[in-house]
């Protein structure tokens, strides 16, 4: 018996739209649990190069020098992106004496504004997916189950004497439906909790940094105007 009601078995047994309703949960399972170690390590990523981006910046090293340093390089992700994005702004609103410090300001705010865009962009990706495979999963997996046993009780009622073994691996393939249902559905909900708390953290942190900038940006404003005045 044991044998017969092996999970293969059953498998091979079961109808074809039950195969296919198994073989969906199963690649949706699979996909989902790629795009979760994809997502942690990118999160992790980020999370590393912002703390060690705030270390170097609240050290007091030089704005100038930071900015040739990072933007030198090829790729530049997260917190250095805003950093760069805002710098870049400031510095090509500067050269022109006629702009007032309050368009000055509000020009880097925006370039920080849509690099804070993109990098929430980019570390938002693939939720999605795991949000949609976390609420259909169990849905696609119950409709494996209610078809599995429907077809169960049509057969039984094709037969004059009906035993319980001739009913069990219809029910029993019907339930491994669902339970392929919630195996790619609960690590997919968790995952997708765990890394939306993951994002919202990095979203603040790095719209407290633009505020903090920006207001550094704005004291070297005022002083650079008021040197103008005295001179």
């Amino acid at each position: 018996m044991s044998a017969e009601l092996s999970f293969f078995d059953l498998f091979w047994q079961a109808s074809l739209l039950v195969k296919l309703v198994m073989l969906i949960l199963l690649l949706t399972s699979i996909v989902s649990w790629a795009f979760i170690f994809q997502r942690s390590k990118t999160l992790g990523n980020a999370q590393r190069e912002m703390r060690k981006f705030e270390d170097k910046f609240w050290s007091g090293v030089d704005l100038n020098r930071l900015y040739q340093e990072i933007s030198a390089r090829q790729v530049i992700l997260g917190m250095e992106s805003l950093f760069c994005a805002g710098f870049k702004e400031f510095i090509r609103l500067r050269k022109s004496p006629t702009t007032p410090s309050n368009a000055v300001m509000d020009g880097t705010y925006r370039a920080m504004r849509v690099a804070l865009s993109r990098e929430i962009d980019e570390l938002e990706k693939n939720l999605a997916f795991l949000a949609t495979a976390g609420s259909i999963s169990p849905y696609i997996g119950l409709f494996g189950t209610v078809w599995g046993i429907m077809t169960a009780f049509i057969a039984l009622g094709e037969v004059q004497q009906a035993t319980l073994a001739m009913v069990a691996p219809g029910i029993a393939e019907a339930l491994i439906a669902t339970a392929m249902g919630l195996f790619a559905a609960i690590p997919a909900v968790i995952a997708y909790n765990r890394f939306s708390h993951q994002v919202e953290k990095l979203e603040n942190n790095y719209s407290n940094f633009m505020e903090e900038f920006s207001s550094i940006l704005h004291r070297q404003t005022l002083s650079s105007e008021g040197t103008v005045r005295e001179g």
